[in-house]
């Protein structure tokens, strides 16, 4: 049995980390909580402090000294500030100290940036989590000021992963040893860890980042290393929904959803953790609850093995509205379409592109898949470049992008084997007059993801929630 098998990993996100009131009430339940048993924290930067860390390598590339110098002085402004407004008088100054010290270091890189004219993979990976650093250096700072001891700690002593720079997996045996080596003798002695989310590194001590959804799997990784008993993903909402409720007013908090459930909502469009968060979690069954650090009474989300079925079958209802459907027709028969098939999905894949739907007919053998919009481009640069004998020969239509369109994906274990329910979901979206332009459903029967116009996602959605039963019920009276 592991020394911490009672652990509680806690991950607070950018807005949880937002502000010192919000490092405050981290603060606060971390406190609570490690009454009861041991917690380790990993913490996000600021909320919007990545995107202007991001901001500043770009101006350094392109050669602009006063718009590097303007982000330079907001990142300094905007930690000094939270750092009075957080800590007493008297800690004040070493940490002042210790803030710069991290800035200067993130402003040596940048400068290196504008020597160069360009923005190395591996020097943006290193300077890019200068925001969790912070982050992490201001809540341990509080912690241990208001009596409970802690130390801030960088990933890269903990997290090991492999060398795809922006876009790192973890190897998880090595980050094993090293996540107990450097985080159990803390707990033993009653110090809390406050780990930075996003970040490792690799074998020989390379600094590298975990991609999209990084804090949150270096939340999974760490659970996952030390055997922990739960993770809890802190956010600014009460939980996973049952559909976005900007599009229907009556879609509800979930009280659970499976590991698969979770990713496949993730995956087509839903604010739920992404995939890759999930995965570490699965062999050990270790839970994770979504919760809301803005209302700490409401109980959230659970994401678990496995979850009775619901009556209609579908959980919930995921979409996306910026996507792109990019369709491929032979011009010729003779031209073999499983090959071109083949060969223009592994481009894609090459490319590093998420396919979010796959849709072919067997005659023509013509296809189509759907790209989130931001990744169009290096989809079409691929297919060109793969395919570019068969176009420049017609053996291949020119490619034929639609991006008015839309994703509807309704997700859920209990739809396996249900007769009648793909029939429903199309019957519910034609009375919404909405048009369906292409239909996936994988062999699990966990999704059933429809392409609809873009102008009509909003009423589809809404229609397929209702026709699924998902809405809240009513209070009883009394």
């Amino acid at each position: 049995m592991s020394e911490a098998n009672d652990l509680l990993i806690m991950k607070f996100g950018g807005t949880s980390m937002g502000s010192a009131e919000r490092m405050r009430v981290a603060a606060r339940i971390v406190v609570e909580e490690q009454k009861k048993r041991p917690v380790a924290i990993v913490v996000s930067a600021m909320s919007k402090i990545t995107d202007l860390l991001l901001d500043t390598m770009r101006h350094a590339e392109a050669g602009n000294p006063a718009s590097v110098e303007a982000n330079l002085a907001a990142l300094r402004a905007r930690h000094a500030d939270t750092c009075r407004d957080l800590l007493p008088p008297g800690r004040q100054g070493a940490v002042a100290a210790r803030i710069e010290e991290i800035i200067a270091e993130f402003e040596r890189i940048v400068n290196g940036m504008a020597m160069l004219g360009e923005r190395p993979p591996r020097s943006v990976d290193e300077a890019v989590v200068t925001g969790e650093w912070l982050s992490a250096t201001l809540i341990a700072e509080y912690l241990a000021a208001t009596g409970t001891p802690a130390e801030a700690v960088n990933a890269r002593d903990v997290v090991v992963t492999d060398a795809i720079f922006g876009n790192a997996s973890p190897l998880m045996e090595p980050t094993a040893v090293k996540a107990r080596a450097r985080l159990l003798p803390l707990l033993r002695q009653g110090t809390l860890p406050v780990v930075t989310g996003f970040n490792g590194a690799t074998a020989d001590g390379r600094p590298t980042t975990l991609g999209r959804g990084g804090s949150d799997f270096s939340a999974s990784i760490l659970a996952a290393a030390l055997d922990a008993a739960e993770l809890w993903i802190w956010t600014d909402v009460d939980g996973i929904m049952s559909a976005d409720p900007r599009l229907v007013p009556d879609a509800r908090v979930l009280d659970a959803i499976t590991y698969a459930e979770a990713a496949e909502l993730a995956y087509n469009g839903a604010k739920v953790l992404h995939p890759r968060t999930l995965a570490p979690l699965v062999d050990k069954k270790i839970p994770v609850w979504s919760k809301n650090s803005f209302d700490t009474q409401k109980p959230g989300t659970k994401i678990v093995p496995t979850v009775p079925s619901v009556a209609g079958g579908a959980r919930a209802v995921a979409s996306m509205s910026k996507v792109a459907l990019v369709s491929l027709e032979p011009g010729s028969p003779e031209l073999n379409g499983v090959q071109v098939m083949a060969r223009a999905l592994d481009a894609v894949a090459r490319a590093n592109v998420e396919l979010l739907l796959l849709s072919s007919s067997s005659y023509r053998q013509n296809f189509c898949f759907l790209v989130r919009e931001e990744e169009l481009a290096k989809s079409l640069e691929a297919l060109e470049s793969a395919l570019a004998l068969e176009f420049a020969h017609h053996y291949l239509e020119p490619v034929h992008v639609d991006k008015d369109v839309g994703l509807l994906a309704a997700v859920g274990e209990g739809m396996q084997g249900m007769s009648g329910l793909a029939g429903r979901i199309f019957t519910a979206i034609s009375r919404a007059h909405v048009n369906v332009i292409a239909i996936a459903q994988g062999s699990s029967e966990l999704t059933i993801a429809v392409v609809v116009r873009r102008a009509g996602l909003e009423n589809a959605v809404r229609a397929v929630h209702a026709e699924c039963g998902l809405g809240q019920v009513p209070a009883a009276a009394g």
